[in-house]
C-alpha cells in the first residue's frame, strides 16, 4: 500500500536549483535512506515532505490520517522546560484523561453515595455515568494510558538519561544530548511516518546499536537521512540518492547500492561509447557514399541518414560530483615511541561535586600506528585526546611524550575556527607563506569553487566548516593527527576520500570515533575507555565486537577457573577453552530465551489482570462499595507497577 507519493517535485532558491522534477512513491512499511552529497538537497526534501517548505512545483500525497513525526537537526525545546516535563508534553492528552477519570470517577461516588441514602431505585443518570467511564477506560488503553510511564522510562534510559537527568533543565543540555533527547521524544510519538535527519550524530555505539534494533521493529514507514554506511545497512532496504537535482531509488541497503551504482554506470558509460562509435561508422560510411558521387549510393547515404536522425540517443552520463582530493604529509617524522601513558586519571571539581571520569589509563603507541578510541558518551574521550596534547593536566599519572612529536588537532566542534574570518583569510591567518592564487588553488582541492572562498566561517554549513579543519591539518604537516568525531559532518563520498588519506598516512593518527564504517577499515588497534581504563584490541571494529562478545561470555567460566575475579585482557585462547566458552555463550541464550518467555507471559498476565480490575471497578455495586473500591484501586496500582517492572525487564532483556 502506498503512504506517499510524489510527482515531479521542484525546489529553487533564486537561479539555483536544489531539486528538479523529482518523483518517487513510498509502500507502508518501507525503510528508506537518503544518501547525497553534503548541500544536494536531502534535508530540503524533508522539509517539502513535511510540509515545512513549500514545493515550486510538483506535489505530493499523504495517504489519509497518517502522522509525520520529523526529527530535525535543531530542535525546538523549550529551554526553561526540565527533561521530564518536556517528555510528559507529548503525553499530555494522556494526563488530561487520567484526571478527567478520576472526576468523573469522584462525580460517581459522589451520586451513588446520594442515592444509597435515599430511593433504593437505580439512577439512571449514575448508570450513563458509569457507561462513560467505561468508554473513557477503554479509550484510555487503547491509547497506552497503562504502559506509557514505562515506555517513557525504557526510552529515556536506552538514550543514556537516567533519572538524575529528569529535573535537569534543557537549557543544561550539551548539544548531544538535545539531539538524544529529540530522538527520545520523536520515538514515543510512534508517527506512522519517521522523518529522520542525521539521527546517528553524538550517538556512541552501544545507543546506536539500541536504535537499530528498536526502528527494524519499528511498525511504522521510516524516511532517514544518513552519511553513517554501517547504519543504512542495519536499518534499511531502499536508497534514494539525490544527485544533480534528480533522484535515483534503488531498491537494496546501502552496499547494495554502491555495487549497483558502479555497475550502472559503467554498463550506461558502454552503452553510451558504443552508440557513439557506431554514429562515427555510419557517418564515416555516408560521406563515403557522397564523395563517389553515383545516384545509387547517394540513395544509399540518404537513407542511411535517414535511419541515423531515426536513432534513440543514450545521453551520456552525468559527469561525477568532483570529489575532494586530500592527502596528509609528515613535514618531519616522530620518534619511534610517541606516547605512553602510566596511571592517567581524569576527575574535575571536589569533594560532593567530583565528578569522575576515567583513571588507570595506561598505553604504549607506537610510530604509525593508527588508533581509534571507543567508549560511551560522557566518559571523557575528548578529555584524554586534549590530555595527550598537553592542552589539559590529568589528575593523577603519568604522559611521556616521544622525541620529535608534532600534533595537529581536528576539533569536532570546529570551535578552533573563526567565525568572523572569511574561509580565505582562516588559511591565509595559518598559512602566511603561501600566496592568496596559491591558497585558492588548494581550496579548490577541497570543493570551495569561486566566491565561496569569501564565505564567512559563521555561514558555512557543518560539512564546510569540516573540510576547512581537514584542510588546515592537511597543511599543518603534524606528524601526529589527533581527530575527534572527523566524520560526524562529511558525506559519504568526503568520508572516503578522507579514509584512503588516513591509510596512505605515514605518520601516527588517534582518532575518536563511533563511525563504525570507518572503524572496520581505519584502525591498526582500538582502545576501549571506560571508568577503570583502557582495554586494547588489536585490529578492526569486527574483530573488537568479536573478541569483547568473546571475553564476556567467557568471563564468568575464568572467574571459577581462576578462582577469583580478573579484569579481561586480550589473550588467546586454546581450542577446549573457545570450545567451553561456545558451550556457555549458548546456554546463555537459551536461559536469555527463557526469560524472555517468561517475561512476555507475565506482561500478558498482569495486562490482563488489570483489564479485570477495570472492569471490576466499573461496577455499579463497586462504586457504591468504599472499601471494596479502594482495595481494588491499590490492586490496581501495585499491579501497574508489577507491569512497568516486567517491561523494564523485557527491555533489558531486549538489548542483551
Amino acid at each position: 500500500m502506498i503512504i506517499l507519493s510524489a510527482k515531479d517535485l521542484t525546489k529553487t532558491y533564486g537561479i539555483d536549483v536544489i531539486l528538479q522534477d523529482v518523483s518517487f512513491h513510498i509502500n507502508q512499511g518501507d525503510r528508506i535512506g537518503i544518501i547525497g552529497a553534503n548541500g544536494a538537497g536531502k534535508t530540503t526534501l524533508l522539509k517539502m515532505l513535511s510540509g515545512e517548505l513549500p514545493c515550486d512545483s510538483g506535489d505530493f500525497f499523504l495517504s489519509a490520517d497518517a502522522t509525520i513525526g520529523y526529527l530535525k537537526q535543531s530542535d525546538n525545546f523549550q529551554s526553561e522546560n526540565t527533561v521530564m516535563q518536556e517528555v510528559q508534553r507529548i503525553f499530555a492528552h494522556l494526563a488530561k484523561m487520567e484526571q478527567d477519570m478520576l472526576t468523573l470517577s469522584a462525580e460517581i461516588s459522589k451520586k451513588a453515595e446520594a442515592q444509597s441514602a435515599g430511593s433504593e431505585t437505580t439512577d439512571p443518570e449514575v448508570d450513563k455515568l458509569l457507561r462513560q467511564y467505561d468508554q473513557m477506560q477503554e479509550e484510555y488503553r487503547d491509547k497506552g494510558g497503562y504502559s506509557y510511564k514505562s515506555e517513557i522510562n525504557g526510552i529515556l534510559s536506552s538514550m543514556a538519561f537516567g533519572e538524575d537527568f529528569y529535573d535537569k533543565k534543557i537549557s543544561t543540555l550539551s548539544g548531544g544530548e538535545r539531539t538524544r533527547l529529540a530522538l527520545a521524544c520523536l520515538l514515543l510519538k510512534h508517527p506512522d511516518l519517521l522523518f529522520l535527519d542525521e539521527p546517528t550524530n553524538h550517538l556512541d555505539i552501544g545507543t546506536l546499536k539500541w536504535l537499530e534494533q528498536y526502528l527494524k521493529a519499528y511498525k511504522g514507514t521510516i524516511l532517514l537521512v544518513s552519511h553513517d554506511r554501517y547504519f543504512l545497512d542495519q536499518t534499511v532496504n531502499r536508497i534514494f540518492e539525490v544527485e544533480n537535482h534528480k533522484l535515483y531509488s534503488y531498491e537494496c541497503s546501502y552496499s547494495g547500492y554502491a555495487e549497483e551504482k558502479r555497475q550502472r554506470r559503467e554498463a550506461q558509460m558502454r552503452k553510451y561509447q558504443n552508440q557513439q562509435k557506431e554514429i562515427a561508422r555510419q557517418e564515416d560510411i555516408i560521406r563515403r557514399f557522397k564523395e563517389r558521387g553515383t545516384e545509387k549510393l547517394a540513395k544509399r547515404a540518404a537513407s542511411r541518414e535517414k535511419r541515423l536522425d531515426a536513432m534513440e540517443m543514450v545521453e551520456r552520463p552525468e559527469a561525477q560530483r568532483g570529489k575532494m582530493k586530500i592527502q596528509f604529509k609528515q613535514n618531519f617524522k616522530s620518534g619511534n615511541d610517541v606516547l605512553l601513558g602510566e596511571g592517567l586519571a581524569k576527575s574535575f571539581g571536589y569533594g560532593r561535586n567530583e565528578k569522575h571520569l576515567f583513571s588507570n589509563v595506561d598505553f604504549d603507541i607506537k610510530r604509525g600506528e593508527r588508533i581509534c578510541v571507543t567508549g560511551p558518551n560522557g566518559v571523557g574521550k575528548t578529555t584524554l585526546l586534549k590530555i595527550l596534547m598537553g592542552d589539559l593536566d590529568a589528575s593523577r599519572g603519568r604522559l611521556k611524550v616521544g622525541h620529535n612529536v608534532e600534533f595537529g588537532y581536528y576539533d569536532q566542534e570546529q570551535q578552533l575556527l573563526d567565525s568572523e574570518s572569511t574561509v580565505l583569510e582562516e588559511l591565509h591567518d595559518a598559512y602566511r607563506l603561501y600566496t592568496d592564487t596559491e591558497l585558492r588553488s588548494i581550496l579548490g582541492r577541497f570543493l570551495f569553487q569561486g566566491d565561496q572562498v569569501f564565505l564567512p566561517i559563521s555561514a558555512l554549513s557543518g560539512g564546510e566548516k569540516a573540510r576547512l579543519s581537514l584542510l588546515k591539518m592537511m597543511l599543518s604537516g603534524s606528524n601526529v593527527l589527533i581527530l575527534d568525531e572527523p566524520t560526524n559532518h562529511l558525506d559519504i563520498e568526503s568520508k572516503e576520500v578522507f579514509e584512503d588519506a588516513l591509510l596512505e598516512f605515514p605518520g601516527t593518527a588517534i582518532i575518536v570515533s563511533h563511525d563504525r564504517y570507518f572503524l572496520n577499515k581505519i584502525p591498526t588497534r582500538i582502545f576501549e575507555l571506560g571508568q577503570e581504563g583502557i582495554t586494547s584490541f588489536l585490529g578492526t571494529y569486527n574483530y573488537y565486537v568479536e573478541k569483547k562478545q568473546q571475553i564476556e561470555s567467557g568471563k564468568k567460566y575464568l572467574e571459577e577457573l581462576a578462582g577469583k575475579a580478573e579484569e579481561p585482557k586480550e589473550k588467546s585462547l586454546s581450542v577446549n577453552e573457545q570450545r567451553k566458552l561456545k558451550k556457555e555463550e549458548e546456554a546463555r541464550q537459551r536461559r536469555r530465551r527463557r526469560q524472555l518467555e517468561e517475561a512476555e507471559r507475565q506482561i500478558e498476565t498482569l495486562e490482563a489482570k488489570i483489564s479485570q480490575i477495570e472492569e471490576e471497578l466499573c461496577k455499579e455495586e463497586v462504586v457504591t462499595d468504599h472499601g471494596r473500591l479502594t482495595e481494588l484501586s491499590a490492586d490496581l496500582d501495585q499491579t501497574k507497577e508489577k507491569l512497568a517492572a516486567e517491561y523494564e525487564k523485557w527491555m533489558e532483556l531486549q538489548e542483551i
